[in-house]
């Protein structure tokens, strides 16, 4: 479990250039948010347009919330290999349904509370209810849907949950190392999803939604493969995390 490598998506791409920034940074998923209200948001046509610029072997990845069955089945034939990715309201039974009875893989948002409330969410449960997932995406519960750029309290997880864990929810190339330290022992493995971590900052210092920075998409996967080197050499270190 040790010598593991995390996967890495960069989500909320709306441009060429981004997509193949995360490309050359070695990101093995990107992500487009099919989601109107949010700033990020690309319709399918140009998410298609986009994911063609993809090489072999990275994987594109539809962001969906409280969207139809047949919409979501409609966007998903567009674009070769998607993952579907449901972080809105939906059940177990409307995953499956959109996505051919699990024909196509898809990943589950767990929107955890901030502060103590973490302690709180039955993740445990979570994961049993959507066992059809191959994973489950952990993000911070905020207003609105499809992430706020927000870190939930990692070390209130319970320790063992038996699932494919995907961390997502105001990862930076500062804490990314830590998240990794924190979580990686309590799923069956670990990716991490980061957006506005790795977007342009604005006039006013704030990430402008969208728009990615490829220095800071290339200071982020660095961070994660230290984290995945320092793993390797001291194992002990994941213990010390929960």
């Amino acid at each position: 479990m040790t010598n593991e490598r995390t996967r890495i998506k960069i989500c909320g791409l709306t441009r060429e250039q981004d997509v193949d920034a995360a490309v050359a940074a070695g990101a093995d998923a990107v992500g487009f948010v099919l989601y109107a209200p949010s700033p990020r948001a690309v319709t399918p046509e140009r998410a298609a347009q986009l994911a063609r610029r993809l090489p072999p072997f990275v994987t594109p990845v539809l962001l969906f919330v409280n969207e139809s069955a047949t919409n979501i089945a409609a966007a998903s034939a567009m674009v070769a290999g998607a993952i579907v990715q449901f972080h809105g309201d939906e059940t177990p039974a409307d995953c499956l349904q959109a996505t051919g009875h699990g024909m196509r893989p898809f990943l589950r948002a767990a929107r955890i509370p901030l502060g103590d409330g973490a302690e709180r969410f039955d993740l445990v449960k979570y994961a049993q209810d959507f066992s059809h997932a191959q994973a489950i995406l952990l993000d911070a519960h905020v207003d609105g849907y499809g992430g706020g750029g927000k870190a939930f309290n990692w070390s209130l997880l319970p320790p063992s949950v038996s699932s494919h864990l995907v961390l997502s929810g105001g990862l930076t190339p500062a804490n990314v190392t830590d998240g990794i330290l924190q979580v990686r022992p309590r799923g069956l493995s670990l990716a991490v999803d980061v957006s506005s971590g790795v977007e342009a900052d604005g006039p006013d210092g704030k990430p402008i939604k969208g728009i990615k920075d490829a220095e800071k998409i290339q200071r982020f996967v660095a961070a994660v493969r230290a984290a995945d080197a320092q793993l390797a050499k001291n194992p002990h270190e994941l213990l010390s995390a929960t």
